[in-house]
């Protein structure tokens, strides 16, 4: 396995910033999970006026780019009714979750490579899954610069997203002191964006949203919309904070779409403020990879992510 650490071109090296992660309480016994169907959740109640993309058309699945290791790749456009699709943890359930961010562009969502792959990984192992489908699309250029929208739909989306998650927890067999998020290119941007947001990014509709939505912990792959192209420095619009739950980054060097150093200003922003963070920079790998095999080496990231919930107390 060849990997480039930001403080040396050649080498072997995992990043790894923080202290190791405080002691979690004793989670509550969770029942092992009945094998069950996945189960679509309506995040915002019918009739709620919320912010509307800018959208062309109607809801659509398409095909995508690729094929991606062999396979096709799944696209939703469109996106005005926003879901999660939550798929529950097969064999001994661990009472952990993921919540899955796909990623495109905020444009688009690869709803299968990015998204229900990662949850039939995650539900083998025990681990229970749900995948947002968020609002899109939403332009961040405006006449050559990056901006940030108002209100960001995606960041709202999964804010509620999470407060539904611990609100239901008891119901979905899940923990809900160990609920993280996972996301790919615009969804690792979504990773940061929820995971150092200052509370909640719209007015609250019910009581899931007096409950935190700052995930327990956090996953980011090929970051987007983070580096603001110049040194180290971050966009304005992504904030740092303290309290940023334990990150996990992976990236290769050689990513056409996202540059590298979105993924090294987000480790060192977070290693500036103690956040505990470890990182994984390939050689090789490219962008938009997901969980599908290759014959790179980052393609055994899937791994490495699962020692590192067990190094922090998630499994």
């Amino acid at each position: 396995m060849k990997e480039y650490s930001l403080f040396a071109a050649l080498g072997l090296l995992a990043l790894v910033s923080g202290p190791h992660a405080a002691p979690r309480p004793t989670a509550p016994a969770v029942e092992p999970a009945t094998v069950a169907p996945p189960t679509e959740i309506a995040l915002w109640p019918d009739g709620l006026a919320i912010a509307r993309p800018e959208t062309t058309g109607p809801e659509k699945v398409r095909p995508g780019g690729g094929p991606i290791a062999g396979k096709p790749v799944t696209m939703i456009e469109n996106v005005t009714r926003p879901t999660m699709t939550f798929y529950p943890a097969k064999g001994r359930n661990t009472g952990a979750t993921i919540l899955v961010f796909p990623g495109g562009g905020y444009q688009v969502l690869a709803i299968d490579l990015e998204g229900s792959e990662v949850c039939d990984w995650a539900t083998a192992r025990g681990i229970s899954c749900a995948v947002l489908k968020y609002r899109v699309p939403q332009f961040w250029w405006h006449k050559g610069v990056q901006t940030a929208p108002r209100p960001q739909m995606a960041l709202q989306d999964a804010e509620r997203a999470m407060g539904l998650l611990r609100q239901r927890a008891a119901a979905l067999a899940i923990d809900p002191r160990k609920i993280g998020v996972l996301g790919f290119s615009a969804g690792g941007h979504l990773v940061s964006a929820i995971s150092n947001a200052t509370g909640r990014n719209y007015a609250p509709v019910d009581a899931a949203d007096r409950l935190s939505a700052r995930p327990d912990f956090a996953v980011a792959l090929y970051p987007g919309h983070l580096w603001a192209q110049h040194g180290v420095d971050l966009y304005p619009f992504d904030p740092i904070r303290a309290d940023a739950p334990p990150t996990f980054l992976v990236q290769a060097q050689d990513d056409p779409v996202d540059d590298v150093r979105h993924s090294i200003s987000y480790f060192l922003a977070l290693r500036a403020v103690k956040v505990p963070v470890e990182m994984h920079i390939y050689a090789g790998g490219g962008h938009a990879f997901g969980l599908r095999p290759s014959d790179q080496p980052i393609t055994r990231w899937p791994e490495l992510m699962d020692r590192w919930l067990h190094t922090i107390g998630v499994l």
